[in-house]
């Protein structure tokens, strides 16, 4: 018997069930008195009732999610003698702009993907070059040069940490008393090597005019053919060699959509698919570098072809972040939204497709359910109605449709990469074309999905809606990491985009309450889908509640019962427990108090502001008065997290012109004006046993508004 691969631990998680209810019969015990009283009190109460109503319905969707958290241990060493069973793996990298993409940070993960512990026969790295520029080209044929000697650096040394930026910083820098004269010679001359190659890099960025290649002459961003350049390929398959490496920038013409990263990646699949057609495709972002080399082993726990294992449609790395600020001033490190939600949703269908860090199968994307097999769905070159299906499904390319019914029947599970690639870039331009996906069903039955600028989490929910399942890695070792957001004007533009997309998902035929009564998902998870699909609509009635205090002060109504009211025990208890039991998952995480407290006052930031316009963008879209964008998230150069503005602003709250920031301004003003009013009435009146409520509320509202240190 085959040692196992992997286990699954279950969680006990009795007294979080227990806080959880209470919570929640607290928050019923609060609408029934609301409603008890609604024809004696006004507007406000009426508005804190609705309000109430969506935190009490948000509270049972966070309930049902985290009720049975699951954790997945692996043993990736019950791999080592099964190393020519693994199957092959094409591994993507998506780019879109060298300037808000420095590509210095693109290298670093193409370098650290190349470097990773896997069979180098079995392995492919495509990158994808959506701003179409020749620096982008040059800094990887640069690092190319460098790979060639830091990938068996980094197997001869076993070196952990492969992204050479990360690797050679202070506190990796080897003690001479400890290492032999050989390796700290090896390390030095690594480390110079790297110097050059980012001076190489940063001599062309200020330069752009001296790198000059032919193809890229008459290239315009948004108008280009397709170039495909064969970077290195593997013919021999050496045990320490480099990996076939392929650039790819795919035809862009104004005339059609090109459907921003799902569009990339479907030209990835396809491209991959008539010059490789690995069975495991990986995709990460270029900020997000691998930081456990072992990863992929960890993910072929889950993925080899074991009885038990083919439900997994997908494996998940959480998004993890390097060089972090103390105490996370900007709460967007998402270490307890992974921790609780993420664990709780990993015991019902498994994580959502979270757009990096993702090893997908790739019959799975190629829209294979979990009961189709060879058997039951008969792809053969022989039937010519299968055929011209599959090209109805696929594009016209006979190639792609040849490697497709490889991959959807498993014939390609075990093959190696050493196929002639450079023979295949004819085809590979043809299906990177702008039109290759007229009349196909690229992008809605096969593929990434389109129509939401989340398409990871819409991609994610046509696979589950199948009925597949998928699991989170989490090796203790990260297994990448990436660069967080360290200001706030990239942080609202990033949180806008997230809502949007997760809110248009909600108009689609895709959407997880038609896909729960028509497919395959299951209910519970449906609940989870929608705790992620409305953060937009949460804004109004997190705003409108923000607003409720300073507004009752300033009109001298109430929407809380009185301190001498036995009521107020409900909201107070409330306040008390939710707070404490919110904080004790943040120290359990080995957070600090300020970390949650940063956090609570992010919440409301974002929330009443950046959710507020992804909820304006879509309700615009249907009107039909805008399109959706895809903004790129730029990312900063300074590899210890100091932010674009360096160490003295890493910290501080930085504003634009952008009106993201009206809200929330409005919503602060209104509260000053409030509490000096009511704090004026109170003190006026002699009363202070009405409106106490409302002080209190304002006040501790905003204080983690007016205080962001």
């Amino acid at each position: 018997m085959s040692p196992r691969l992997y286990e699954e631990i279950r969680r006990k998680n009795t007294l979080q069930r227990l806080t959880d209810l209470t919570i929640f019969f607290l928050l019923l015990s609060l609408l029934v008195y609301r409603l008890r009283f609604l024809d004696n009190h006004g507007l406000p109460w009426f508005l804190a009732f609705l309000c109430e109503s969506w935190f009490t319905f948000l509270w049972v969707i966070i309930m049902s999610t985290k009720w049975s958290p699951v954790v997945h241990k692996t043993y990736p060493q019950h791999l080592q003698n099964r190393m020519d069973e693994l199957p092959p793996m094409d591994m993507f990298v998506t780019t879109a702009d060298p300037v808000l993409e420095p590509p210095i940070i693109t290298v670093n993960t193409v370098l650290s993907l190349l470097a990773i512990d896997y069979p180098v026969n079995k392995l492919a790295c495509y990158v994808s070059d959506d701003g179409a520029s020749p620096i982008t080209f040059y800094s990887l044929t640069e690092a190319l040069k460098f790979a060639k000697i830091w990938i068996p650096y980094c197997k001869k040394h076993n070196v952990q940490v492969r992204a050479p930026f990360r690797y050679f910083t202070s506190e990796n820098q080897p003690q001479s008393s400890i290492a032999s004269s050989e390796f700290l010679q090896e390390w030095t001359h690594m480390k110079n090597e790297y110097k050059l190659l980012v001076q190489n890099i940063e001599a062309v960025e200020r330069n752009p005019s001296s790198c000059t290649y032919e193809f890229f002459s008459k290239v315009e961003k948004s108008n280009h053919p397709t170039i495909i350049k064969v970077l290195w390929e593997n013919k021999e398959g050496l045990a320490d060699g480099v990996p076939h490496l392929v650039y790819v920038s795919r035809e862009k013409d104004p005339k059609y959509p090109h459907h921003f990263k799902a569009g990339a990646l479907n030209v990835l699949s396809r491209v991959s698919g008539v010059m490789t057609n690995a069975p495991v495709m990986l995709n990460v972002d270029c900020d997000m570098f691998v930081n456990n080399p072992q990863i992929a082993l960890h993910a072929m726990c889950f993925l080899v072809d074991n009885e038990k294992e083919r439900d997994i449609a997908y494996v998940q790395c959480p998004q993890v972040f390097y060089g972090g600020l103390k105490d996370d001033p900007f709460g967007n490190q998402l270490i307890i939204l992974q921790e609780y939600l993420g664990r709780g949703i990993g015991g019902i269908q498994g994580p959502f497709y979270s757009g990096t860090g993702c090893f997908h199968r790739r019959k799975v994307i190629y829209g294979l359910s979990p009961n189709e097999t060879t058997e039951t769905k008969v792809f053969s070159s022989s039937n010519v109605k299968s055929v011209e299906e599959l090209k109805n499904t696929f594009g016209h390319s006979t190639k792609l449709v040849e490697s497709a019914v490889k991959a959807l029947s498993g014939l390609n599970e075990s093959s190696s990469n050493l196929s002639d690639i450079t023979s295949s870039i004819e085809e590979a331009i043809q299906v990177a074309g702008a039109t290759y996906e007229f009349n196909t069903q690229w992008g809605n039955k096969v593929g990434y999905m389109y129509g939401s600028t989340a398409e990871d989490a819409q991609t994610g929910l046509r696979i589950q809606s199948k009925g597949w399942r998928s699991v989170y890695s989490t090796p203790k070792t990260p297994g990448f990491l990436g660069c967080a957001p360290t200001s706030l004007p990239v942080i609202m533009v990033q949180q806008a985009r997230w809502t949007t997309g997760l809110l248009e998902i909600l108009f689609t035929n895709n959407n997880p309450i038609l896909v729960t009564i028509f497919r395959n998902l299951r209910f519970r998870h449906c609940l989870a889908y929608l705790y992620l699909n409305t953060w937009a609509m949460r804004s109004l009635p997190e705003l409108c509640y923000n607003a409720l205090s300073a507004s009752c002060l300033l009109s001298n109504t109430s929407f809380l019962p009185s301190i001498t009211d036995p009521a107020i025990l409900i909201p107070t208890s409330l306040l008390v427990i939710y707070n404490t039991y919110s904080l004790s998952e943040f120290l359990r995480a080995g957070l600090s108090v300020r970390a949650w407290w940063n956090t609570q006052r992010m919440s409301r930031i974002v929330t009443t502001s950046a959710w507020l316009f992804g909820l304006a963008n879509v309700a615009l879209k249907l009107l039909g008065l805008s399109e959706t964008v895809f903004h790129v998230t730029p990312k900063d150069r300074d590899e210890h997290g100091e932010g674009a503005h360096g160490a003295a602003n890493a910290s501080r709250f930085t504003f634009d012109e952008s009106p993201v920031f009206v809200p929330g301004t409005a919503l602060v003003m209104l509260h000053v004006i409030g509490l000096v009013v009511g704090i004026s009435r109170w003190v006026r009146n002699g009363d202070r046993t009405v409106l106490t409520g409302e002080v209190v509320c304002l006040v501790c509202g905003r204080w983690r508004v007016l205080c962001p240190l």
